[in-house]
């Protein structure tokens, strides 16, 4: 039995063989053989068989026959849809349907939804805390319209945000409204706010959602060097059974103010395994909101998640401008899903400084380090992943007078104004997103209209400080091979100023051919050498 890189598995295979080195060998079992028996490879008595050798071995790692059997790989295709939508600081109520954000025909396997502005982007939610009403109010929203049930347009929140959407207001979440609406009248506001979130959020999640965060890389995969070769991913391995910092952090508060996850929070728990999605990860930084949902028997395949924020706001590095981006694994495939707000203004050069937004989101995103997969790193940077989405308010303009603009919406010319479009010029110049595509733009701009209006703001606008020209601001971008996009458009929702931007992606996903499994128990299991021997008349005698 041989060993790809002989040399380096010195310290982990078993000497199989005899060598002509005359050393003595030490005792390893009851029995020992003498150097003139084991020592010699030209003995043809049984005893000097190769199996005997092996048989004083008391036992080995299974992990290293199973890391040798067939590797052979196969591309499944899997739905994405990805959506986003600047809300313009609103919070939603239970009346707000999400057809034009979420359709209700389409049946993805996995669903990457991104807000900007889910709150305003005040000194106070800038500097002070984040108001996390508003996103788990969105969550609970989402999650009615992906986990279609029948009796389940009920009102579900039990009070109405309040117009000042401060962060001290004490209104009820989704989720929480039995277990701590008497409790948000005593404890402080900001403490509800951010045990909302993380409360509704698990109501969602799979049952063993800290799984997510682990290595899911099959055993079967060939390992090119000693340390890949070693028993899987030894960090992932390490830390199977630890807690999260977030869920530790998130308990601890809960014992300090008499917080605990009953009552609604409990019962929504109990039958999250009935939901046909679920929530694999949501996070928060100011006014940009990210979702990823997967169907329930894909969640199995998923690991690795991880996430990361850039700032790129005020003074540069505070949250009400930036990204927050996602990565993952889905069997053998890496995927990275980033969901940006960027500087705004339309005066000329400001689509520079979007730029150097884009620019430095790719250089200063650093997933954690985390495990080996068949010898290479799972990705740390956005453009180290197989598939990459970008999403957002980019709020690149269209460089046209305002007069001129109009004509052309007027006449629907897309095609005159996306000549036109900032992004498409600095894409073009290979200053921005190069290496990144984009489908062609076939739907009227999505900014800025004036509220509860199919009327762009600039129509009725009462000076031409506050007229705004309109431009395609929500994008939808992608890198990597292995993906084709199916449609392109955009919603016709009134809530905000902004219409909601959508794209359906059919992407390329490498699995193991039939052998893939998330978490195998035999990876460590300890067998003894004997019960890999063949059955013969030379070893029959080791057996006894």
């Amino acid at each position: 039995m041989a060993f790809p890189d002989d040399g380096k598995m010195k310290g982990c295979q078993p000497k199989l063989f005899g060598t002509k080195d005359k050393k003595v060998v030490k005792r390893t079992d009851r029995a020992s053989c003498s150097t003139a028996k084991c020592g010699s490879g030209n003995s043809k008595s049984p005893s000097s068989s190769p199996f005997r050798k092996l048989s004083e071995v008391r036992s080995i790692r299974l992990s290293h026959f199973l890391s040798h059997s067939s590797n052979a790989t196969k591309n499944e295709h899997i739905r994405i849809f990805v959506s986003t939508w600047n809300v313009g600081g609103k919070a939603p109520t239970s009346e707000l349907k999400l057809d034009d954000f979420l359709p209700a025909d389409d049946h993805s396997d996995i669903y990457v939804l991104g807000f900007q502005e889910i709150v305003p982007l005040n000194a106070g939610n800038v500097l002070v805390i984040e108001d996390n009403e508003p996103a788990a109010r969105w969550l609970a929203l989402i999650n009615r319209a992906l986990n279609r049930q029948v009796g389940n347009d009920a009102d579900i929140f039990q009070n109405k945000p309040s117009p000042s959407l401060d962060s001290t207001s004490s209104q009820s979440t989704p989720g929480l409204d039995a277990s701590s609406s008497n409790r948000s009248r005593t404890s402080s506001g900001s403490v509800i706010f951010q045990k909302s979130l993380k409360s509704i959020r698990k109501s969602y999640m799979p049952s063993r959602r800290k799984q997510l965060k682990f290595c899911n890389c099959p055993v079967e995969m060939a390992k090119k060097s000693y340390k890949d070769a070693c028993f899987r991913c030894p960090q992932a391995y390490a830390n199977e059974m630890d807690s999260s910092e977030e869920d530790e952090l998130d308990d601890k508060l809960n014992d300090i103010f008499g917080l605990s996850d009953d009552g609604v929070t409990l019962a929504a728990s109990a039958s999250r395994d009935q939901l046909k999605y679920n929530l694999i990860s949501c996070k928060q930084m100011v006014g940009i909101f990210v979702t990823v949902w997967a169907k329930k028997e894909l969640v199995q395949h998923i690991g690795h998640l991880r996430t990361s924020c850039v700032g790129r706001g005020i003074m540069g590095y505070l949250g009400n401008k930036g990204c927050i981006s996602v990565s993952m694994t889905l069997y053998q495939t890496s995927f990275c899903f980033i969901c940006s707000h960027l500087a705004s203004g339309e005066k000329e050069g400001d689509e520079l400084r979007r730029n150097i937004d884009v620019l430095e989101i790719l250089r200063l995103t650093q997933f954690r380090r985390i495990c080996r997969r068949s010898g290479r790193r799972i990705p740390e940077r956005i453009l180290d992943h197989d598939r990459a989405i970008w999403l957002g308010d980019l709020n690149y303009r269209i460089s046209l007078s305002y007069e001129d603009t109009k004509k052309l919406l007027t006449e629907n010319n897309w095609d005159a104004l996306f000549e036109k479009d900032q992004l498409n010029i600095q894409r073009a110049s290979g200053r921005v997103f190069k290496g990144w595509s984009e489908e062609k733009i076939y739907f009227a701009p999505t900014y800025k209209y004036s509220c509860n209006s199919d009327s762009y703001a600039g129509e009725t606008a009462t000076s031409k400080k506050k007229r705004r020209t309109p431009a395609w601001c929500d994008r939808i971008l992608w890198h990597g091979d292995g993906i084709a996009q199916l449609s392109y458009f955009r919603g016709e929702s009134k809530f905000s100023d902004h219409r909601p931007v959508c794209g359906t992606f059919i992407v390329d996903v490498e699995m193991l051919d039939g052998k893939s499994k998330r978490r195998s128990s035999n990876t460590n299991i300890r067998i003894g050498a004997e019960e890999l021997l063949p059955t013969s008349k030379h070893n029959k005698g080791a057996r006894t």
